[in-house]
């Protein structure tokens, strides 16, 4: 990723932040409607898993700068989401609620840079959690 992209995404991240909770209503909303199947992956109580996602978030946008920092915790927390049953075929899913949460979030910042290198943000770490939860199921 380019300075200027990790700079768009942190940038635009700082905007979610302050509507954090709306951000990860918005968010599960989304993946629960377009993928129902993946909701029972989930507790029935959502409040502590929207705090997780925030967190988790909010640690992979500001490490970004620093990768090498970050890989080891996106390899374990893909290792564990294929404990969960999460498959590769559910991160697609997850990256368009990404985006929409991002974009029903930011209006109009929300501009097609910024859509696409949260897209490139988006791909790189999940391929990072997609390698470590299939070389942990190997």
């Amino acid at each position: 990723m380019t300075p200027d992209k990790i700079a768009l995404v942190q940038d635009s991240f700082r905007k979610v932040v302050p509507i954090a909770g709306l951000a990860a209503d918005i968010f599960y909303d989304r993946l629960f409607e377009t993928t129902p199947e993946v909701r029972s992956l989930f507790p029935a109580d959502m409040a502590e898993q929207k705090g997780k996602l925030v967190q988790m978030l909010a640690i992979a946008v500001n490490g970004l700068t620093k990768l090498d920092e970050i890989v080891p915790a996106v390899e374990g927390l893909g290792r564990r989401h294929g404990g969960y049953g999460v498959t590769p075929a559910h991160y697609d899913a997850v990256g368009a609620a990404l985006l929409h949460m991002l974009g029903q979030g930011l209006g109009e910042a929300f501009t097609p840079k910024v859509e696409a290198a949260w897209a490139e943000t988006y791909a790189l770490l999940a391929g990072v959690m997609i390698a470590a939860q299939e070389k942990a199921a190997a």
